[in-house]
């Protein structure tokens, strides 16, 4: 894994102060490798999403860049994915793999586990994107997009237009 990606991980954070700062660190990381992944490598590992419709969504990626920030950078029609922005605050960006390529994925740390928790339609073969960074051996994945999401933004919405 390129040093870039690890920093999406996040550290153990003993105190709510600590998590936050993390989070704000992981945040500008994330901007950080975004422009650093725009002039730096080619684009050459392709990436399908299987959107919630069913329509195939077909991108290029840099070997490092996270599939939430290739979903951002390429502006893919994907409604209300990543909305913490890769902060692992949320699970807006989960994603469904097939068991051959979930079986090449980097572990999963307890602090994805525990946001995957809160995902709709989770499979034994679940991800969050903004924890999968690209490598040569995913080329060429597919993963598909859950029917359904768990959005508060979208939730609040929703329960204000009916009162």
């Amino acid at each position: 894994m390129s040093p870039l990606c690890s920093a999406l991980r996040p550290a153990g954070a003993d105190s709510a102060e600590k998590q936050n700062a993390e989070g704000r660190d992981r945040h500008r990381n994330i901007t950080d490798r975004f422009f650093l992944a725009n002039g730096t490598s080619e684009e050459n590992l392709k990436v399908n999403f299987i959107n919630r419709d069913g329509e195939t969504l077909t991108a290029t990626a840099k070997e490092g860049e996270s599939l939430l920030e290739l979903v951002i950078r390429h502006h893919l029609s994907i409604d209300g994915f990543g909305a913490c922005e890769g902060t692992l605050a949320c699970s807006t960006c989960h994603l469904i793999f097939d068991q051959k390529t979930f079986d090449q994925l980097s572990p999963i740390t307890d602090e994805e586990m525990d946001m995957l928790d809160l995902a709709f339609g989770l499979t034994k073969t679940s991800r969050l994107g903004c924890q999968i960074c690209m490598t040569k051996a995913l080329d060429g994945i597919t993963v598909r997009v859950p029917k359904d999401l768990s959005d508060a933004r979208r939730d609040q919405v929703e329960q204000q237009s009916k009162q």
